[in-house]
């Protein structure tokens, strides 16, 4: 190939797409072209939106399911597919936190969102390879100092005080360090299984929109706005990983968005021969933490691989990470033959539980899964059926997105938005990489300083460059370059936005601001 100095060759970008996305089409759905009225807008296509739209509509009501890009393409296209009541606040963690009743109550809350989705799977007779398997927590992989034997011997006694099953391992399977069991987890694929609850959406004053982005929730009623037109219900369910702000008071949501971290994960998804691990799921007690799925398939078996956890923006080289997770998982499998790589990012709350419940009047908000997404996500959706429909939830109070803070929860939120004002001083002061449109390769970004002025730069493979505003719109930090994924990361609080500087997730709502291109 030949090349220029002006537009330097640079190898293709890592292939990140999910396994999920790539294993299972979805049907496409159209824009809207003009105003709807329905009794609930959703917002949001990814599990919480999808099952939710498909509650309602069996409960009666018309739904308008409004999704950014594609459906079941973002976040819950990018999961690693645990279908677990095992959270990652431990058992013990939340009985020291919020109680004994409580503790045992999360778990209860999962346990009966996995029995929701198998409920559905059985009623719509979908393919979708659910299996239940056991799910194994156990020791460090990274630290040998980490929870030893009588500390899981001790995390299964209490889960067993809690009427949970758990059974204490001295030896887990393949790993051979001391864990607990918890049988009755499962796994399966989870955009097979939610195509066919979109098939069941539209219809009958129901609809499905998608590349449709839902630029605000109007004042006064719950009507979003959809590009030229309103879709108009009497009730809005926020269903997008990062809530909206709605028409929630700017500075409640300000300080809401305080309790949420944002997080990148990633992801490998490899070949392996058949039998050299147990299928089951699996996590470790690393901080962060690495989780594994194995499925058994013909010929061979399939095994996901997860960790190496960041803040979403706050590291130098996210495509390094890969390498790291690789290296790990090797020294296990050491001839497995990796097909798939991908990220997708988790949100923690201030105090390890998720926050699910009215916002505002008539608004239903639900975030934090942590990496708990299919399981919080399908209860998300059974608890935003049963606030539209004026029924008491048993998790209501537990979930309460304007729960008091507690002494646990207090420690959390300073430990976890402690750094925010560093990260916006520290990159507003820090240097631009370089001061020309030159030194951007094609596909690659940089933040510049052109005459003066910080510049998110970007150049595609074709050699065009376009250039942005590094500056967030959410609260003003200064984007970086994810050399991994081709986005640019907030270090804040996490938003994401595409190379030109459109939205991917929040907590921004506004693209980057466009500059114009210098004349070359």
């Amino acid at each position: 190939m030949k090349t220029s100095p002006e537009f330097p060759y640079a190898p293709p970008p890592l292939n990140t797409s999910s396994y999920w996305i790539d294993s299972a089409p979805l049907p496409r759905y159209p824009k809207p072209h003009k105003n709807h009225k329905v009794d609930v807008v959703v917002v949001g296509g990814g599990i919480t939106g999808i099952t939710a739209a498909y509650l309602l509509k069996r409960a009666g009501k018309t739904v308008a399911l409004v999704e950014r890009e594609r459906c079941v393409t973002m976040d819950t296209g990018h999961t690693s597919a645990h279908l677990t009541a095992v959270t990652d606040q431990r058992l013990r963690e939340l009985a020291q936190v919020f109680g004994h009743d409580a503790a045992g109550a999360v778990w209860d809350a999962g346990s009966a969102a996995i029995d929701r989705i198998v409920s559905f799977i059985r009623a719509e007779d979908i393919d979708c390879d659910f299996k239940w398997v056991p799910g194994y927590l156990f020791q460090s992989l990274r630290d040998p100092h980490g929870p030893d034997a009588k500390e899981f011997a001790a995390e299964a006694a209490l889960a067993r005080d809690l009427g949970i099953e758990a059974e204490f391992m001295p030896s887990v399977p393949f790993f051979g360090m001391p864990g607990v069991m918890f049988p009755h987890q499962a796994r399966f694929h989870p955009r097979r299984y939610l195509a066919e609850l979109l098939r069941l959406i539209p219809g009958n004053g129901s609809h499905v929109f998608e590349n449709a982005f839902a630029e605000s929730v109007e004042d006064g009623s719950p009507a979003v706005k959809v590009g030229d037109f309103l879709i108009e219900g009497d009730y809005v369910v926020i269903a997008t990983h990062n809530p909206l702000t709605g028409h929630t008071n700017l500075l409640r949501a300000t300080l809401f968005q305080s309790k949420l971290s944002l997080y990148t994960t990633y992801v490998l998804g490899a070949r392996i021969p058949t039998g050299a691990i147990p299928e089951a799921c699996y996590w470790d007690t690393s901080d962060p933490y690495y989780y594994l799925r194995v499925d058994r398939r013909s010929g061979y078996d399939y095994a996901i691989f997860g960790g190496e956890d960041h803040k979403t923006g706050q590291a130098a080289h996210p495509v390094d990470m890969y390498g790291k997770l690789e290296e790990c998982f090797r020294r296990f499998v050491p001839d497995a033959q990796i097909e798939h790589r991908w990220s997708g990012q988790v949100i923690e709350t201030n105090d390890g539980l998720p926050f699910i419940g009215e916002s505002a009047e008539r608004q239903f908000i639900a975030t934090g899964f942590s990496g708990n997404g299919l399981t919080f996500g399908t209860l998300a959706a059974m608890m935003a059926v049963d606030a539209v429909m004026h029924r008491k939830n048993p998790w209501q109070e537990l979930f309460d997105v304007h729960r008091s803070k507690i002494l646990g929860g207090t420690w959390n939120y300073l430990r976890e938005n402690k750094d925010y004002p560093y990260h916006m001083l520290r990159n507003w002061l820090a240097g631009a990489e370089a001061h020309t449109t030159d030194a951007v390769g094609a596909g690659e970004g940089k933040i510049l300083n052109l005459d003066g002025r910080k510049v998110a730069a970007y150049r595609d493979a074709a050699g065009k460059l376009t250039l942005c505003s590094p500056v967030c719109p959410h609260l003003k930090c200064i984007v970086g370059w994810n050399d991994a994924e081709q986005t640019w990361d907030c270090p804040c609080h996490g938003s994401r936005f595409k190379p030109t500087g459109a939205v991917i997730s929040g907590p921004a709502e506004k693209p980057l601001e466009r500059l114009p291109s210098p004349e070359i």
